[in-house]
């Protein structure tokens, strides 16, 4: 007899994830990042002006990211996948926190810090194992090179796929994520009624849209421990109230 699948974990996180792994989050109260402002470092306008600023900016957070070592979340979320699970991540984030703890999954919707690309074409990117991008790197059709990241003032190109994926899961893990960016955060629009959702961020009171079940904590301590439950119940189930199985009876 064939087993029926597990359910289908659709996680979307924010900077709240990777900030537990020493990474900064990407903007703070003061509107700067890194102590540089914003609008210079991160729009399309502030590449125009000065894009030697720019590239050195992403140098260094590339090589802040390297030396960064994926968190208890990041684990968890992989060895749920190596359980069985099936596990899609949806990423705000630019670094390869996820991949590196061994998600298979991982759809980045605002870009890669570890890859370069065109000026000219945003369909060629390239690698970025080490080093970073200076003036004069250049594509295969003869213009600079720039950060794979989406910059404020972009469209976001992968937002169609992570909606598709959105509304194919059984339950939708929201973690460390402020639901301010758009057009990310209106990806809870996008889930089926009759999927739970779940937001883990400190602040998750203050975050969570009404229906959506909130846990005020950390991504290293509320992730791993739902997912010790998950693993050990093979189905996902909501902490609080009564026990709302997703799965495996719901499996797609």
């Amino acid at each position: 007899m064939t087993q029926p699948a597990l359910p289908h974990l659709v996680v979307f996180t924010g900077s709240g994830i990777s900030a537990e792994s020493g990474i900064k989050t990407f903007r703070a109260s003061d509107g700067l990042w890194e102590n540089h402002p914003v609008e210079e470092v991160a729009t399309p306008s502030g590449w125009r002006r000065d894009p030697e600023r720019v590239l050195d900016f992403y140098n260094l957070r590339r090589e802040q990211i390297r030396k960064a070592k994926p968190g208890a979340a990041h684990k968890a979320l992989a060895d749920l996948e190596q359980a069985g699970f099936k596990v899609s991540i949806i990423t705000q984030n630019i670094d390869d926190l996820h991949e590196r703890a061994g998600s298979r999954h991982v759809l980045h919707l605002h870009g890669e810090i570890l890859k370069a690309r065109s000026t000219v074409d945003g369909r060629m990117r390239y690698p970025l194992p080490k080093g970073g991008i200076a003036m004069g790197d250049i594509c295969d059709k003869g213009s600079q090179l720039r950060p794979d990241v989406v910059w404020f003032g972009e469209s976001v190109p992968l937002f169609p796929e992570a909606c598709d994926i959105v509304s194919e899961a059984d339950l939708l893990l929201v973690v460390g994520t402020s639901l301010a960016v758009m057009p990310a955060a209106s990806l809870l629009t996008h889930v089926d009624d009759d999927t739970p959702c779940v937001v883990i961020d400190p602040n998750a009171d203050e975050l969570s849209p009404p229906g959506v079940l909130a846990l005020n904590t950390t991504a290293g301590e509320g992730v791993p421990a739902l997912v010790k439950q998950w693993k050990q119940q093979g189905r996902l189930w909501l902490p609080e109230g009564e026990m709302a199985s997703v799965g495996p009876l719901r499996s797609r």
